[in-house]
């Protein structure tokens, strides 16, 4: 069976995720890659939008999850973001999450720390 990638690169939230305290009072962005692998039963053929995954609703699904409940681990996050899309659309074979955070708590210089998650239906 044939497949395709839909790719969010970037997306920006603010939210509270953290182990520590100051995390949790301040909160920081943070930035999320979603990468879909989803079957091209139809949507390549047809050209019919019902046929895929929209991605307009993937970003708002990524954004209410990232949004909602704090979590201590950004690993915990994307796991949570990845089985989610997963359950959400029987379309999609594997997510690919990956959750940025720039401001990370740590005494040292570097630009962020990132996760990936791969979920596989």
């Amino acid at each position: 069976m044939a497949t395709y990638t839909i790719t969010l690169k970037n997306c920006a939230f603010y939210a509270r995720h953290g182990a520590l305290q100051e995390e949790a009072a301040l909160g920081q962005r943070f930035f999320v890659d979603v990468a879909l692998d989803v079957d091209a039963d139809e949507a390549l053929e047809t050209d019919d939008v019902t046929k895929t995954v929209h991605y307009g609703h993937v970003f708002e699904m990524v954004e209410t999850i990232v949004t909602g409940s704090r979590r201590n681990l950004i690993e915990a996050l994307a796991n949570d973001i990845a089985r989610s899309l997963c359950a959400w659309s029987p379309l999609i074979r594997k997510a690919t999450i990956t959750v940025r955070k720039p401001s990370v708590p740590i005494a040292g210089i570097l630009d962020y720390a990132e996760v990936r998650v791969e979920h596989v239906v």
